[in-house]
């Protein structure tokens, strides 16, 4: 395929939700894989008055590389750093009550999101699509729900005061006089 054919099929197929892409620098990725001998062109082909496009396949060396990559993609887990996770590190620089209502608030998002992911399954399987093709929108319904069930317990704990270290945390936000973080400084 060419580059842009390449970033047009990965968009069609809805790989674009699950695979972080720049498509501004797919010709760098290309051009890069070329070099490794991964990749290699085949003639310029023109159609009609369309400029010159570089069509690319792969090789015996970049099949070897594919599946030595994407076999470890698939054996081996890997930390991932989500910004929920960040934020969760951080949550002590607001006062508790902010944070239960800024949770109950991603809580409604993810079963937004949860309904989303079921819907385009549903709609996919009826369609026929094998469900070969869709594990990951699958996994990404698993997480979702997962993490709803943690966030929505999360929001209970602290707005029940269940949660250890609460009082202390609120105590870090009783005087916001003490400087600009809440007294977390």
């Amino acid at each position: 395929m060419h580059p842009y054919e390449m970033g047009t099929t990965m968009r069609t197929r809805g790989q674009d939700q699950t695979i972080k892409l720049n498509y501004g620098s797919l010709y760098t990725v290309v051009e890069s894989l070329t070099r490794a001998g991964l990749i290699e062109p085949g003639e310029p082909e023109r159609e009609g008055r369309r400029p010159e496009r570089t069509n690319y396949s792969i090789t015996e060396a970049g099949r070897r590389e594919f599946v030595d990559w994407l076999s470890e993609l698939l054996r081996t887990p890997a930390k991932e750093y989500s910004q929920f996770e960040a934020g969760l590190t951080l949550m002590g620089g607001l006062p508790p009550a902010d944070v239960t209502a800024l949770l109950e608030e991603r809580s409604h998002k993810l079963e937004f999101e949860v309904a989303r992911l079921a819907t385009t399954i549903d709609v996919a399987l009826r369609e026929g699509v094998p469900r070969v093709f869709l594990v990951e929108v699958e996994h990404q319904r698993a997480i979702c729900e997962t993490d709803l069930e943690f966030t929505r317990k999360l929001a209970r704990e602290i707005a029940s005061g269940a949660i250890e270290g609460i009082e202390e945390w609120r105590s870090f936000h009783s005087d916001d006089d003490a400087d600009d973080t809440g007294g977390t400084a």
